[in-house]
């Protein structure tokens, strides 16, 4: 039995669901980001416990076939860009498909009925935020992230990183550095 769960979207995240199905006495096959496979069905009265359960996490357990493929999405965006070393070579929208087995269009109108925001909007959100883990990380110069994260220059990402956060990649490293610094003086 698959199960959908809500904002289930970091490791820690995997940890709080691994800890509740087990507080529960539910055993699973696999547990991803978002959809946890139970080896058993559950009753009702177990999946309100389990319900109950996320959400004092701020978990949320879906069901709801609308809010499963916007998780879905979310999930493909999310291990697309923060946990794979290479992004696909073809376009976005083509993977995302591919990937669900869904028409683009039909899930970029629904994903932004729900979310308020483009499927482009969250990805490029996701891409600032993987952005300046790689400029925390001090391992690779703006270039070389430019390429990592598909950038047809350093110059565009620099844009984007400002349009997004107000700062610009290298004001960004510097101001982590220092505070960095700062705190190891104390």
């Amino acid at each position: 039995m698959e199960i959908y769960i809500k904002y289930m979207v970091s490791l820690r995240c995997k940890m709080v669901v691994e800890a509740t199905l087990k507080k529960l006495g539910l055993t699973y096959s696999s547990l991803d980001l978002g959809t946890v496979v139970l080896l058993q069905d559950i009753s009702p009265k177990q999946r309100q416990t389990l319900k109950e359960q996320l959400l004092t996490s701020g978990l949320e357990l879906l069901d709801d076939k609308r809010n499963i493929l916007i998780e879905k999405i979310k999930k493909v965006i999310i291990e697309m860009i923060h946990y794979t070393d290479e992004l696909p070579k073809t376009n976005y929208s083509d993977y995302i498909s591919e990937k669900l087995g869904h028409d683009y269009t039909y899930l970029a109108n629904l994903f932004s009925e729900v979310k308020g925001i483009n499927i482009q909007q969250f990805i490029i959100i996701h891409k600032i935020e993987r952005v300046k883990e790689l400029l925390l990380y001090n391992e690779l110069n703006l270039t070389e992230i430019a390429d990592k994260l598909h950038y047809s220059s350093v110059s565009h990402l620099s844009n984007q990183f400002k349009k997004v956060t107000g700062l610009s990649p290298s004001f960004y490293r510097k101001l982590k550095q220092k505070r960095k610094e700062n705190l190891e003086n104390m």
